[in-house]
């Protein structure tokens, strides 16, 4: 059995991390660390998991009893925590915060997209997880990196309130989101810097443009994206070249009929859908932001590290009504 740890258990993700985690065949779950929830049940905070652990959450982290950690204390945490691990750690590391998605500072971190980057992540010890919007993104457009067919890119998607995390803010609150929306970070979100990283990795004539509009949904969790692009394929062309770039990933289905975002809610599966308007091919991509989108890529990425199948403990069944 893989030990696990998960630091920064309290959280959207690192709950969903936790959940995964204790119904996965191949691992016993050391840990779930909190440092405001120490002593409390877990499932007084993650109510969902009453009736499938007695679990408390621990004020400390014991790594050395672990195979693997999970870092899931939120964006700029990951550094100084993995700093304060004992000398004699060896275990491996996933982080779900953006500490080392970008090569700059990444040291040997692997970025963990896990449909594009199998064989790295085999061999790493430690991962850098995507951001939930770079992988609805990237998983859109990589079959057109990879025959390097990119050009100027325009994309429009909506995310879930879980996607903000929990911080108490405007924005987040119910009065606010409910049947509402709002623009955030138009052309600036923090998730372009690694979709370009990976983009321009794959495709060596692409200019690196993108044109990339977040909209806050009116609903709890999932992603919508819109992307389009002018591209030389037909639409059956299309299709076919993203049929077979994921022949191999048990989790990104290439759709032949217009998917909603119901569809992924609570499972990890991310569904894509290209059709050609005139010379734009268009790609919807849906997935659940806090599990495809973190914690159950998060979970692939250990499955591949530990020489797993991709898809153990995640075969999860969603709920359409």
């Amino acid at each position: 059995m893989i030990k696990a740890g998960i630091i920064g258990a309290a959280g959207y993700t690192g709950g969903e991390v936790l959940r995964l985690l204790l119904h996965h065949p191949q691992v016993e779950v050391v840990f779930a660390q909190s440092i405001s929830n120490a002593g409390a049940k877990v499932s007084r905070v993650h109510t969902d998991l009453y009736g499938d652990t007695d679990m408390e959450f621990s004020g400390e982290a014991d790594v050395m009893r672990c195979d693997v950690v999970f870092l899931c204390g939120g964006h700029g945490s990951a550094a100084a925590t993995i700093a304060g691990f004992p000398a004699g750690f060896d275990g491996k590391i996933i982080d779900l915060g953006n500490d080392f998605r970008l090569k700059d500072n990444a040291g040997d971190f692997v970025y963990g997209l896990t449909d594009c980057f199998r064989d790295r992540i085999r061999k790493a010890r430690h991962i850098a997880n995507p951001g939930c919007f770079a992988t609805a993104i990237q998983l859109a457009l990589l079959p057109l990196a990879a025959k390097d067919l990119l050009n100027e890119i325009h994309v429009t998607a909506l995310t879930g309130a879980t996607g903000a995390g929990q911080k108490l803010q405007e924005s987040t609150a119910f009065n606010w989101r409910d049947n509402n929306i709002s623009v955030y970070k138009a052309f600036t979100h923090q998730h372009l810097g690694e979709i370009g990283e990976t983009l321009s990795s794959l495709a060596p004539s692409w200019n690196g443009g993108i044109n990339f509009v977040p909209i806050r949904g009116d609903f709890p969790r999932g992603i919508f994206a819109s992307v389009y692009l002018d591209c030389p394929l037909e639409e059956d062309e299309a299709a076919d070249l993203y049929k077979a770039y994921y022949a191999d990933s048990p989790f990104v289905s290439v759709c032949d009929f217009n998917p909603d975002l119901k569809m992924v809610t609570g499972t990890n599966k991310a569904l894509l859908y290209p059709r050609k308007y005139g010379s734009k091919l268009h790609i919807i991509s849906c997935l659940d932001n806090l599990i495809k989108g973190a914690a159950g890529q998060a979970v692939e990425n250990m499955n591949l590290m530990f020489g797993l199948p991709q898809d153990c403990g995640l075969r999860l069944k969603g709920c359409k009504f």
